[in-house]
């Protein structure tokens, strides 16, 4: 099969399409033929992504966790999925991803894709969505009636959780460049403050959940603005040392695959509540321009690479 691996450590350089052998999938395992995958901007920085789950090195790992497919073989032991269904997903960070022509994914990594979405427009969905919805609902608590604030709200995650927190009925405002600011809006956003002309801090008080995707002095600043007894959630630094509040709950998490939460976010999805957003499209031949887009630009949604 074709596929792009990583030839050693290093980013985007280190990527070359070739030939690999095709995986099989064992007892309890799903053969799925890629459509499309989502470029994960960071992945390649990652140590997971040259270990195997259990921690060992793993020679020439195929990056690509973010993924709409079809299943093309199942396993013993599979029940609930047949050849030919079109699925889409986030597999597991310790094992080789979808930038290439077969993988192997986990039943419980699966859901239906939403019959709304082609395969192109499905692998912009996994991982930003899963991530926002974690984000917001089972670590952030946020409910109907609260306000949100959102960082980088036109970035991959950002898209969707915009969306899903005016969903929930939260008031949502963000932060986002001048350019994007109509974009965010559209999205569901009350309130887009731009970052280049005013400190958030300064129009943003007693917010029930602070959600970061931005990190540095962006996160150091959101202690400020959450009410006491309120959320501030990253997906970009842990805490090091001490809280700077004791009123606040932190929260910093690494996303995990859920077919379950997929299937709630694909019925949204089908039902018109929110959209994915693809910012470009490359062939897989093309991975390596691809992920030098995603780590050096500020695309709007995702970028995607096709497979099938």
């Amino acid at each position: 099969m074709k596929a792009v691996r990583l030839h050693g450590r290093g980013g985007p350089s280190q990527l070359v399409y070739e030939e690999a052998p095709p995986p099989q999938p064992g007892p309890g395992e799903v053969l799925a033929r890629v459509g499309a995958s989502g470029v994960i901007a960071n992945e390649l920085e990652w140590d997971e992504t040259y270990q195997t789950v259990d921690g060992a090195p793993r020679p020439f790992p195929i990056p690509g966790h973010d993924l709409s497919e079809v299943v093309a073989e199942v396993g013993p032991g599979v029940t609930d999925l047949a050849m030919g269904d079109a699925v889409y997903a986030l597999i597991a960070f310790g094992r080789d991803g979808a930038d290439a022509d077969y993988v192997i994914a986990q039943p419980s990594e699966l859901a239906p894709r939403p019959r709304t979405l082609d395969d192109m427009q499905a692998a912009a969905v996994p991982l930003s969505a899963l991530t926002a919805w974690q984000a917001l609902f089972i670590h952030g608590g946020l409910s109907s009636g609260q306000t949100a604030l959102i960082h980088g709200a036109a970035g991959g995650v950002g898209v969707f959780a915009t969306q899903l927190a005016r969903w929930k009925g939260a008031r949502v405002i963000t932060t986002a460049s001048a350019r994007n600011a109509d974009f965010v809006r559209a999205l569901g956003a009350d309130e887009v403050i731009d970052y280049a002309t005013a400190q958030f801090e300064d129009v943003v008080h007693d917010v029930d959940l602070v959600f970061d995707t931005v990190g540095g002095d962006t996160l150091a600043r959101s202690w400020r603005v959450v009410k006491p007894g309120g959320s501030l959630v990253s997906v970009v630094s842990p805490l090091s040392g001490q809280p700077m509040r004791d009123d606040i709950r932190y929260v910093y998490f690494i996303v995990e695959p859920s077919g379950a939460q997929l299937r709630e976010i694909g019925a949204l999805i089908d039902a018109g509540q929110m959209r994915p957003v693809v910012d470009q499209v490359f062939p897989l031949a093309q991975a390596r321009q691809a992920y030098e887009a995603a780590a050096s630009g500020h695309p709007r949604g995702k970028i995607v690479i096709t497979v099938g």
